[in-house]
């Protein structure tokens, strides 16, 4: 084991005199070679966990994160504390990829970071074979790996493909997540790999943040009530539609509360503006689908709302968990009604459509597509869904479900948002070219950077980056980008703007449309789990008589025997309480002042005093157990001490 301690580099690096909750353990854990799993909530400092000990042991420590914003912003402070680290995602160049990688097998970084996505790349793979010394492979959100969790993603499986490609077959695997269940945690540590089941996990309890439900038919109305009530610090409201995010953030603004929206159809630009305003309060209120969550370290926020029901207790947690990062006070509201719990039911069908619509999908998909029964092999498609769905009067929710379930079941892949760079080619002939542009000075820069750099564009598309060209030239990246679309409008180029797009890929060649058949774990033990979580989340928010702490705590396996005390449901029981403890007191009063009247009364008479049986019954044993009646018979009166 290296000579320094964690705790020396923690102190050197951070500054901190000493470890938070299970933070230690882990450590020790990973220094010693195991495979370990960490199960620590929001806030929890999972970071530390992996970085420290990378910088105890020899070698490149790969990060695997599906967020960029998170990856750029880990990227940044590690050097700003003097540590080498890098990362590869989409949208980077190729050369600052290739760039990135060699430097990595030259053992130029102590952290490398990589989208999981990245991780089935030809280049990267090739790249890894080479990094002859890997101290360690930690897959954050690792949720994400397991079929039972809320956010299964495909890519995470190429993890444990990549472990038996490494030189050396000791390198260990941290897996970080902060929501998972006992059987998603089992089924974290089976498919990575480990070699003994070996887990830390922090208590889910968050002591300062109080949870509240609020039926309401007037959504709106509630939200705006709410945060005008809360009026501090920074808030998240959920919704579950890009629309939505839309919508109320302008509903917000019409009534005087800053607010913005964030959803995944957004631009990486786009996404970066938005949340730095909200990170440095220039609005206050981020309007949001669950593409908003993931590396959000905002410590003031003090109210999430959750305009839609989730449709699984793991995701309420965790975007719930988001509110008091700095430990202070904070509120996470569910708002619904019984609308939602139908909408969620109705989920579970768009989810796992019945087997024959998924049989026709695929038949329809090779139909569109022109592959015939054992064609298309290997071969990787453009799939636009609103095309499709048109031609074959399909809805787009269940087609995509079905090609989830087929890429699931191993007959193709697919990918709903794959990212595509920009392509071009020229039209008219290099002569031709000339002669029309030797006015415009701007244009003609652009075509000569473009026809220096990029070969070949006068016989084929080829790819191009307009931040690259936007570097080259000394014009903005939005203004290279108009000039393109020009250049495509006046027919001199043409040009396919950078896009997300939808892609269908045959990993086994096509087979008899009655042959496809889908294994349980990828159909009926899913949809069956699937339609669990939804039960749960709908008992979590029409309870009235359970702690909602208490029924969080138990459904990540943690067993409590108290209240959080501060809970809607808790506050609402200490008020009922309450209530019933005056109503005691005041029927005791009539009870003694009925028997100071007329000294002595039969019990009869007694009960035909204006107040309700249990009431009476419970004032009675209490006066009867504290000695302040003497009963003869059926007559009662007040013992003489009174």
């Amino acid at each position: 084991m290296p000579e320094r301690r964690p705790l020396d580099i923690l102190k050197e690096y951070w500054g901190y005199d000493s470890f938070r909750g299970i933070q230690s353990d882990i450590i020790e854990s990973i220094l010693q070679g195991r495979d370990t799993l960490g199960l620590m909530p929001t806030g929890g400092g999972k970071s530390i966990c992996f970085q420290v000990p990378a910088l105890m042991l020899e070698g490149l420590c790969i990060v695997v994160t599906p967020l960029i914003s998170l990856m750029k912003d880990q990227v940044q402070q590690l050097k700003n504390r003097g540590i080498k680290a890098e990362a590869v995602y989409s949208g980077m160049m190729r050369d600052d990829i290739v760039r990135v990688l060699d430097n990595a097998v030259l053992g130029a970084y102590k952290l490398l970071y990589i989208s999981p996505e990245r991780l089935s790349s030809e280049l990267f793979l090739a790249k890894l074979a080479r990094m002859r010394q890997v101290s360690m492979i930690v897959v954050d959100e690792a949720h994400c790996i397991s079929q039972w969790g809320y956010d299964f993603r495909p890519s995470y499986l190429q993890i444990a493909k990549i472990r038996r490609l490494l030189p050396a077959d000791d390198v260990p695997v941290l897996a970080l997540t902060a929501t998972a269940t006992p059987k998603v945690m089992d089924d974290i540590q089976e498919r990575l790999g480990f070699r003994e089941r070996n887990f830390f996990s922090m208590s889910f309890e968050r002591k300062n943040l109080i949870y509240v439900v609020r039926e309401t038919e007037d959504r709106a109305g509630e939200m705006l009530h709410i945060l005008q009530g809360v009026s501090n610090g920074s808030a998240i409201v959920y919704t579950r539609t890009r629309q939505q995010t839309v919508d109320i953030a302008r509903y917000l603004e019409e009534n005087g509360i800053t607010a913005s929206n964030y959803h995944a159809g957004l631009t990486n630009a786009e996404k970066d503006y938005r949340q730095a305003n909200w990170t440095k309060d220039r609005v206050r209120v981020m309007v949001a689908t669950n593409a908003f969550g993931m590396g959000i370290d905002k410590p003031d926020v003090r109210l999430v709302i959750h305009y839609n029901m989730p449709d699984s207790l793991e995701a309420y947690f965790q975007e719930a968990g988001r509110a008091g990062r700095d430990g202070k006070m904070s509120y996470a509201v569910l708002l619904y009604n019984h609308q939602d719990i139908k909408t969620l039911n109705r989920r579970v069908l768009e989810t796992y459509p019945d087997i024959e619509y998924v049989r026709k999908t695929y038949e329809n998909v090779a139909c569109f597509l022109q592959v015939g029964v054992g064609e298309a092999l290997g071969r990787n498609f453009y799939f636009p869904m609103e095309t499709f769905c048109k031609r074959f009067h399909q809805f787009p929710v269940q087609t995509g479900a079905a090609l989830s379930l087929l890429n699931n079941a191993g007959y193709i892949e697919y990918h709903e948002e794959q990212e595509f760079k920009s392509a071009l080619h020229f039209i008219l002939r290099k002569e031709e070219l000339y002669r029309i542009y030797t006015t415009d000075e701007d244009t003609d820069l652009l075509i000569q950077t473009i026809l220096r750099t990029y070969p070949g564009v006068f016989a084929n598309f080829v790819y191009i980056e307009e931040t690259y060209l936007a570097h080259l030239t000394g014009f903005s990246a939005e203004l290279v980008y108009q000039m393109l679309k020009d250049l495509h409008h006046h027919r001199i180029i043409d040009f396919i703007p950078h896009r997300k797009t939808p892609t269908v890929g045959y990993t086994v060649a096509r087979v008899d449309t009655e042959l496809i058949s889908l294994p349980p774990i990828v159909y009926e033990d899913r949809k069956a789990d699937f339609q669990q979580r939804i039960d749960e989340m709908a008992r979590y928010a029409t309870s009235t008589d359970t702690c909602r702490s208490r029924m969080l705590l138990s459904y990540f396996g943690e067993k409590t025997d108290r209240d959080c005390g501060q809970c809607d449901v808790c506050l609402e029981k200490k008020k009922t309480k309450q209530t019933h403890a005056h109503d005691i007191r005041q029927a005791i009063q009539s009870i003694r002042a009925c028997l100071q009247d007329g000294l002595e009364h039969r019990l009869a008479e007694l009960k035909t005093l204006p107040i309700q049986t249990p009431v009476f019954e419970e004032a009675f044993r209490y006066m009867m157990a504290e000695e302040l009646l003497r009963v003869n018979g059926l007559k009662v009166s007040l013992n003489e001490e009174e």
